[in-house]
């Protein structure tokens, strides 16, 4: 019986033209595009990616992480020459290479970080694929006040879109606004949000909820009793995919990953009767 060899890749696209991650029948996914021509080009079929995040249609990517299994030792840096010879350029991957012990793109990760992108005053119209423009003026203050209240472990029930045999228990570890300073983006806020993992549109759910703490549209005692939630609450809005990108994954040592595995998937396995979502955005 051969062994497996598990690779992992480092990508980057435009999730504009796609209809997100995952496969989908009749529809250009990241997923789908990337299996097909590595299969191609391999000669090894079926491959299946598995990714950090699984990014909804529209969504970004600077720092998607995925890992796929082949039976025999494959030229690493040739499949990724020769992916960016045939790709088209919304789509890019910068590094394949053999994988780390115990290594697991989604499992072994201890978070993911987000940048949620709006624009309160004029855009440079070569940027609106990217970022989200709203009415002035956001109140930065009451945003990041609006944020701060929802760190920690909870039930994010309230932000997620159902899906069965999935947690939707997720450690918010960071959701917080600044105004770029300098460069093309100067003016526009840059939401910093980072969990340990995400259910299906929690990000952008979680913008929808705290732009309107912003606006005064709502206040903090609102947004604790949606938190509270155990359902779905279908007051908050979940803000446009284009201005959100999934900027950096963080994994364990090499020694720590095995671990990190583990305990993901127990975490998974000890909720897998209650309602909830996979790391989807």
């Amino acid at each position: 019986m051969s062994t497996m060899i598990r690779y992992r890749m480092s990508i980057s696209y435009d999730g504009t033209d796609f209809f997100g991650w995952a496969i989908q029948p009749g529809y250009r996914t990241v997923q789908g595009e990337l299996e097909l021509w590595m299969s191609r080009i391999l000669g090894i079929g079926p491959i299946t990616l598995l990714c950090a995040g699984r990014t909804d249609a529209g969504v970004h990517a600077r720092g998607q992480v995925a890992h796929f299994d082949v039976p025999e030792e494959i030229d690493a840096a040739e499949l990724t020459r020769r992916l960016s010879r045939v790709l088209r350029p919304d789509l890019v991957v910068h590094e394949t290479r053999v994988a780390e012990p115990d290594f697991h793109a989604r499992f072994a990760a201890l978070w993911r970080r987000y940048c949620y992108r709006v624009a309160d005053q004029p855009l440079d119209p070569l940027l609106r694929g990217y970022v989200t423009r709203v009415r002035p003026p956001i109140d930065l203050g009451r945003l990041n006040q609006a944020g701060e209240s929802l760190l920690g472990l909870r039930d994010f029930a309230a932000f997620c879109k159902r899906r069965d045999g999935a947690t939707t228990t997720r450690t918010l570890l960071e959701l917080h606004g600044v105004r770029a300073g300098e460069g093309p983006l100067t003016g526009v806020v840059e939401v910093r949000v980072r969990a340990d993992a995400f259910c299906h549109a929690m990000v952008r759910s979680l913008m929808g909820a705290v732009m309107d703490v912003a606006y005064g549209r709502q206040d903090l005692d609102w947004l604790a009793d949606v938190a509270d939630s155990t359902a779905r609450d279908h007051r908050i809005t979940v803000m446009p995919a284009r201005g959100l990108t999934l900027e950096e994954v963080r994994y364990p040592d090499i020694d720590g990953l095995g671990a990190r595995v583990l305990e993901s998937r127990t975490r998974r396995d000890e909720a897998a009767p209650s309602r909830g979502s996979g790391p989807a955005l």
